[in-house]
């Protein structure tokens, strides 16, 4: 009995690492830099800036933008389609969140404007997260060759780990654009209490020197009322 179980488990061996070589692939591979990107650059005062992304049609590119630094925080945003058409506009905004269905396969303009301000430059994040660009096709070659056979010695489907693996891809993904969302808002905020340090600490230190010149003016006008120097005769 021990002979024919040790033949059984040796003819299944080839089996569970296919299997297990088939898994960690299709993991690597689900794991792969995807298109989806985020920035921060400096907006120069009176420019604008434009950035292109791809997007095919019938998918999902989701765009969500923050100033975190410069004077009104605001800047103008827009989209326009690859045929030159205006998709979204907006006007002297701190922040915005957008999501656009492709409906024509090509490059989408994302531009923000900062022409109005003459003399102030923004600080601007921004992320793209683009769905529906065929990122699974790699991973799909991988699996149809694993075929899993009835009365092996795995317990557990291929489809299972498959999902299993995709959910965590997709958790880490988001966990991981909402830290980059995060520190948008750690660094503007972080900004804009340093600007408010110093300008109360400016306005602070004023007053103080103008309490200081009021206060030796009094003292100077008080001794001049006292000082009569004219003699009085009895």
């Amino acid at each position: 009995m021990e002979l024919v179980g040790s033949k059984e488990w040796s003819g299944g061996r080839p089996l569970v690492l296919a299997l297990v070589f088939g898994c960690c692939l299709a993991s690597v591979l689900s794991f792969r830099p995807n298109q989806d990107a985020e920035f921060t650059f400096l907006l120069p005062a009176g420019r604008s800036e434009c950035f292109f992304q791809t997007a095919v049609k019938n998918g999902t590119m989701e765009v969500e933008y923050q100033v975190i630094a410069g004077a009104g925080m605001d800047v103008d945003f827009t989209i326009l389609s690859p045929e030159g058409i205006l998709l979204i506009i907006e006007s002297r905004r701190s922040d915005g969140v957008h999501v656009v269905e492709p409906t024509v396969e090509g490059d989408y303009q994302i531009c923000f404007d900062n022409t109005f301000s003459r003399f102030s430059e923004k600080m601007v994040f921004f992320e793209i997260i683009v769905e529906g660009q065929g990122g699974d096709e790699v991973g799909d070659e991988v699996w149809p060759g694993l075929e899993e056979n009835e009365g092996s010695l795995l317990e557990y489907k291929l489809e299972d780990i498959r999902e299993s693996m995709d959910s965590l891809h997709k958790r880490l993904e988001r966990s991981r654009q909402m830290q980059a969302v995060l520190r948008a808002f750690e660094a503007r905020d972080r900004n804009l209490l340093e600007d408010n340090l110093w300008r109360v600490s400016f306005w602070s230190c004023a007053s103080m020197l103008v309490m200081v010149c009021v206060a030796l003016t009094q003292v100077y006008t008080v001794r001049k009322l006292f000082d009569d120097k004219r003699r009085v005769r009895t």
